[in-house]
Formats: C-alpha cells, sequence, structure tokens
C-alpha cells in the first residue's frame, strides 16, 4: 500500500483502469440479449430509432473512461480506506449511484423507460461496477506490487 504523499503510478492507473472499463463493456453487452429487444420496442414507441454503431461506440468509450475514473478515485482513497474489500465497495456503490441509478431514475421520473426495465438494467449496471472495480483494483495493486520489487 502506498504512503499518503507518495506518486501514484498513473501508467498502472490508465492500465488497470483500462481492463476495468474494458469489464464494463462487455458485461454491459451481455445484457444485450436479455433485454435488448425490449429496448428496442421502448425506442421505438418514443420514435426513437434502436441503437447504432455511433450509439455502441459512444458507450464503448464511456466505459473506457469510467474504468479509468474508478480506478483514479481507488488509487486517491486507497491509501486512506485500510480494507481494499471496502475500498471497492464504496468507491463501486459511489458510482453505480452517480452513473447508474440518478440517470436510470430520471428516465423513469420522466416517463421515458418502465420502471421494471430500469430495475433491470439499473440492478445488472450494480453488478457490472463491482465486478469492474473488484478486478481492476486487483490488477492496479498486483501492478504496483510489480513495480515496487
Amino acid at each position: 500500500m502506498m504512503e499518503i504523499g507518495t506518486e501514484i503510478p498513473f501508467k498502472n492507473i490508465v492500465t488497470s483502469g483500462l481492463v476495468a472499463g474494458f469489464l464494463i463493456l462487455i458485461t454491459g453487452a451481455c445484457l444485450f440479449p436479455i433485454l435488448g429487444d425490449q429496448m428496442d420496442a421502448i425506442l421505438a414507441s418514443r420514435g426513437v430509432p434502436p441503437m447504432g454503431t455511433g450509439s455502441m461506440i459512444y458507450f464503448a468509450v464511456v466505459s473506457l473512461v469510467l474504468g479509468t475514473a474508478i480506478l483514479t478515485t481507488y488509487a486517491l482513497v486507497r491509501s486512506r480506506v485500510k480494507s481494499r474489500q471496502k475500498a471497492v465497495v464504496i468507491i463501486s456503490l459511489a458510482f453505480w449511484f452517480f452513473t447508474y441509478f440518478w440517470s436510470n431514475s430520471a428516465l423513469v421520473a420522466y416517463g421515458f423507460m418502465p420502471l421494471s426495465f430500469v430495475v433491470a438494467g439499473t440492478l445488472w449496471g450494480l453488478l457490472e461496477i463491482y465486478i469492474a472495480t473488484l478486478l481492476g483494483t486487483k490488477l492496479y495493486d498486483r501492478l504496483n506490487r510489480k513495480q515496487l520489487s
């Protein structure tokens, strides 16, 4: 564990953050076969076309940026939170709340998405953020140990 005031290895943040982002991207893609047809029907009922290549690229970039933001946050708070698992849970819940819960609840409040659809996606998001944070932080810690030895 790094001490407060020590340098944070940027390369390790980027590497582990991109891995975490890729995990978010992959777990998110796993949801499409489950809810994809329902999503297309909801969008069509609102007069919106189904997701195209541009949307897919956007969500891929957002996933990679999100993974990197998660690992940057972990690098900043890890020296203050003694338990890695506690840090993972806190960071996962914070990112899930501000990226999934907050925006998805707004979609329900506006009447744009049905509650049952949003609940499924929001809970899936909690799982994907937790998995990405857990595995990304493990990689980050491993890279830091390797760098120090």
